[in-house]
């Protein structure tokens, strides 16, 4: 399982959020081996008051935060972090410099979906890569 929510300055973020969501996707597709059909990308657009980022930093600058259970090796989340870099660059032209990647886990059994633990349910997909 995996949630990612996305930050930027909203009249920035609102004309890539489509391009901005395949290459997530993508990335974490590729690196953690998750399934193409489970995508939960959440983004939140902030006037320009309301978010403030370090110097050295352009009006593109976006935060992506994933939570996902625990269980992906240190290779697999450093390859997650890499290629996000690379495509975030390479098919939206936004800079290393503006791109924040932040991973946190937590266990299977702190998490609730389709009406149980996420550790009592079965997934289609292995965590452990």
């Amino acid at each position: 399982m995996a949630q990612v929510k996305i930050y930027g300055l909203k009249d920035r973020l609102d004309p890539v959020k489509k391009e901005l969501s395949e290459v997530i996707h993508s990335c974490v597709v590729d690196a953690l081996s998750f399934p193409k059909d489970k995508r939960a990308h959440r983004f939140f657009g902030l006037e320009a008051g309301d978010f403030y980022y370090p110097a050295g930093r352009t009006e593109r600058y976006t935060i992506v935060e994933i939570s996902m259970f625990e269980g992906r090796s240190v290779e697999a989340k450093k390859h997650l972090v890499r290629l996000l870099f690379e495509r975030a660059q390479s098919e939206l032209g936004l800079s290393p410099s503006d791109l924040e990647v932040t991973i946190t886990e937590t266990p299977k059994h702190n998490w609730g979906f389709r009406g149980q633990p996420g550790d009592e349910i079965g997934l289609d997909y292995k965590v452990e890569v």
